[in-house]
């Protein structure tokens, strides 16, 4: 398959491009093992003029500078000091938007995913879930800022998913950001089961 190119995170709607993730092959290869997964489940995070974001009124730090970079690399964050939570950096320089991916189908390497998470056996849990899909695939907080057009980290292309088939909903665990919360900034593939079991708020 063929590498999403600069112009693919470059867009300047971080809806859409968390929107047209899905159904993409997230891929890395580390220590020369290749694991792979279709990705079902997205989130956005708007930047500066979104409370959910790290960087919500151009707030920047040693963990959030990154987001200011040219899209096309990778965020990785660590979430209460375990789960390594990867993101897509989009838009153009020093605007921080990115994209999180919340769960992926798992399609290549299934037996290195399984023992890189202790996992005997395969079930939804491997990669239903931020924390679990980068654990699965190897990717840790040291992956932070590394180029998705390079050959560690990247992001295959495949067709866009109708409208028909993606569901939207509110962001998981960002109750903290007010109104924000509610925004539908979730997205993921209607029926699918990989999709993970977390719900935002409702009103």
């Amino acid at each position: 398959m063929v590498k999403l190119n600069a112009s693919f995170y470059e867009d300047n709607n971080v809806l859409r491009v968390a929107k047209r993730l899905l159904g993409k092959l997230l891929v890395t290869e580390i220590d020369g093992v290749r694991t792979s997964g279709r990705i079902v489940e997205t989130e956005a995070y708007a930047g500066a003029t979104d409370r959910a974001s790290h960087a919500w009124n151009n707030r920047r730090t040693a963990r959030t500078e990154v987001a200011y970079a040219p899209g096309g690399v990778a965020y990785v964050y660590l979430c209460y000091g375990i789960h390594h939570l990867f993101n897509v950096v989009t838009n153009l320089k020093d605007v921080p938007h990115v994209v999180l991916v919340r769960a992926l189908e798992p399609i290549e390497g299934i037996d290195h995913m399984l023992a890189r998470c202790g996992k005997i056996k395969l079930d939804t849990t491997l990669t239903a879930g931020p924390g679990s899909l980068s654990k699965a695939l190897g990717i840790t907080t040291a992956l932070t800022g590394e180029s998705l057009l390079g050959n560690k980290l990247w992001i295959e292309d495949a067709p866009d998913l109708p409208k028909s088939a993606i569901e939207a909903g509110t962001r998981v665990g960002v109750a903290y950001a007010m109104e924000d919360a509610y925004l539908p900034y979730r997205y993921f593939v209607k029926g699918n089961k990989w999709v993970s079991k977390g719900k935002g708020l409702k009103r």
